[in-house]
């Protein structure tokens, strides 16, 4: 029902139109009847019946010219006062028609609107023979008032939420396009591999392939070789394939297909930080030698960690320096940067519970019996520095 009316204004407006009328003229003739009314106003007749019927009619279309029925509307009302006629509840009419105003146009036409009714209704005062009612007239400029903001608060959500709608329409097509884009760049990096691998390794068995047939009558032993060298060949080509192709596969877990990373990879998690905007140099220190894979996962991770903190919360002109020193007893690992971030900050992002960050580099060292120290740095913004012991 609701989209049908949304659907058909005209036809919810007239009725609006109609249900003010009626409500108006029922008022009118109640209130005579029963001497409700005030005493200075003449009896009703067709000329008020018609006046208020013409007030009302403004209101069926309010959504097409509504500043315009507006001022139209004022002019029944003031021959009502100058006819000393009760109006009822014409009234709502002008309401009406400013709150369709402050709701569909402008800021500018909803204040010229604003001043318009006030206008009306002050001139009506002039002829009215109940001046001294000034509790009425403050009623009615409250009322005024608050029709012009609540119609204008519409108006303003009403564009927020579509705001919000355009904006989500347009992530989801950016989000549609890095996906296209994506598959379109991982099928040309997989079809890339695939004609290295084949066309190297088929090439390869080719060339052995015709030489074991030129030898095979007289040099059996040769043409032994190249096929044991084309069955390694094979063997390989196989291999780097199953490689190449297992992350397509779906009904099985590819994760394991992937090594873990470590400090070799340190080198490009900066160079992602440089380019996400983080101002961030490496220094790498002593004579490298392999680490144990907990450990070498743990210091990537608490690197990680730090660089993304000093992302989030150091501001948009910070540096950060990550330090890598090697020896024999032990690696250590400092990351540091000169922002303006607060402790909370520093260990808090956006919709994190607090410490998390924390907790997870805490574990990682304790987990290796290392040194953590997470505070402020001489100078201003934060370190990040952990000692990784290194046993026999």
């Amino acid at each position: 029902m609701r989209s049908w009316w949304r659907a058909h204004p005209l036809i919810g407006d007239s009725a609006l139109a109609a249900l003010v009328t009626v409500i108006s003229t029922a008022l009118v003739l109640v209130t005579r009847r029963y001497g409700l009314g005030a005493e200075g106003y003449r009896p009703p007749d067709a000329v008020n019946i018609a006046l208020i019927a013409l007030t009302g009619l403004t209101v069926a279309g309010r959504r097409v010219w509504p500043f315009v029925l507006l001022c139209a509307a004022a002019v029944p009302q003031a021959a009502l006062a100058v006819l000393d006629y009760d109006g009822g509840a014409a009234g709502l009419a002008t309401l009406i028609l400013l709150y369709t105003v402050a709701a569909y146009r402008g800021l500018a036409l909803s204040l010229a609107a604003a001043g318009v009714a006030l206008f009306g209704y002050a001139t009506a005062l002039g002829v009215s023979p109940y001046m001294e009612d000034w509790t009425r007239h403050a009623l009615a400029f409250v009322l005024a008032v608050a029709v012009t903001v609540t119609g204008r608060s519409v108006r303003l959500r009403r564009a927020y939420l579509a705001e919000l709608v355009d904006r989500a329409e347009r992530l989801e097509r950016a989000r549609d396009a890095d996906t296209r884009a994506a598959r379109a760049e991982e099928r040309s990096r997989i079809a890339r591999e695939l004609h290295d691998v084949v066309a190297h390794h088929v090439s390869v068995m080719t060339v052995q392939a015709a030489a074991a047939r030129k030898v095979l009558d007289t040099r059996p032993e040769a043409a032994k070789d190249a096929l044991v060298a084309i069955e390694e060949m094979g063997r390989t080509a196989m291999r780097e394939m199953r490689g190449i192709v297992g992350v397509l596969r779906t009904d099985g877990d590819t994760g394991e297909l992937t090594p873990q990373p470590g400090m070799v990879d340190l080198p490009g998690l900066v160079d992602q930080m440089r380019e996400a905007g983080l101002r961030a140099q490496l220094w790498v220190e002593g004579d490298r030698h392999p680490l144990p894979p907990g450990i070498d996962l743990a210091a990537y991770r608490l690197v990680q960690e730090a660089l993304t903190n000093s992302l989030r919360h150091a501001g948009p002109a910070a540096r950060a320096w990550v330090t890598v020193r090697h020896e024999p007893s032990g690696l250590t690992v400092h990351v540091e940067d000169d922002g303006r971030g607060g402790p909370g900050a520093f260990t808090r992002g956006p919709g994190d519970r607090p410490g998390h960050g924390l907790v997870g580099i805490r574990e990682r060292v304790a987990l290796y019996g290392g040194i953590l120290r997470i505070g402020p740095r001489q100078g201003g913004g934060f370190e990040v520095r952990a000692r990784f012991p290194l046993k026999d």
